[in-house]
């Protein structure tokens, strides 16, 4: 799985001691491979948008997705849409973005992590990463950090309902983790477990996410 995120994104891979990290940077959001704790159920509650600028990129990732061991996958997409659908080699979704998207232009490879999630929790990590609210419309809700790069998004209502833990989740490092405990508390997120390194919390949609020492 990280080799083929590292080779289709260009990034680095860095060795773990419970798995491999593909670094991000202050515009690109880094990916962090661990082994699974449960089984895949249905389709993800996110899946990550891979931006193209001209009509031969697009194809291109596409090719080279395939080449990996990427698969194309049918999810109910319409004829006329433009954007690719994949899976990777652990049955993960995503979608490769036709050029000329003006919602992703700038964005950079990973262009989005896009999610199932009400208006709230959009504006729960609004408040928790303190990233501007670049879109707020319809119950939909994206935000992206001041420097540019990946934006993070909520699809808003229907929300696919939740089963079991989710595979995928955000993770936050800090300084201080008695301090942003205490704050991401009074954000609304709920905390759930002491873990190694860090604590496991749940945010307004119920989600998984960790905090851990920087």
């Amino acid at each position: 799985m990280a080799r083929f995120w590292a080779e289709l994104l260009g990034r680095e891979v860095v060795d773990e001691d419970e798995g491999v990290l593909l670094p991000g940077d202050e515009r690109q959001v880094g990916l962090r491979f661990v082994a699974a704790s449960t089984q895949k159920v249905g389709l993800n509650r996110l899946h990550l948008h891979l931006t193209s600028a001209v009509p031969e990129g697009q194809r291109a990732t596409v090719e080279k997705a395939l080449s990996i061991g990427g698969c194309h996958l049918d999810i109910g997409q319409l004829p006329e849409e433009r954007h690719v659908v994949l899976s990777d080699p652990g049955d993960n979704e995503f979608c490769v973005i036709e050029a000329g998207n003006v919602f992703l232009a700038g964005c950079g490879p990973l262009g989005e992590v896009a999610c199932d999630g009400s208006r709230a929790v959009g504006v729960f990590w609004h408040n928790v990463l303190e990233w501007p609210l670049v879109w707020n419309q319809e119950q939909e809700t994206a935000i992206q950090s001041p420097a540019g790069g990946t934006k993070l998004a909520w699809g808003g209502p229907p929300v696919t309902p939740k089963r079991g833990r989710n595979r995928q989740r955000f993770e936050l490092a800090a300084a201080d983790l008695e301090t942003e405990t205490a704050r991401l508390t009074s954000l609304g997120a709920t905390r759930l477990a002491d873990v190694d390194g860090g604590v496991e919390f749940a945010d307004p949609d119920g989600n998984e996410f960790r905090i851990v020492g920087a």
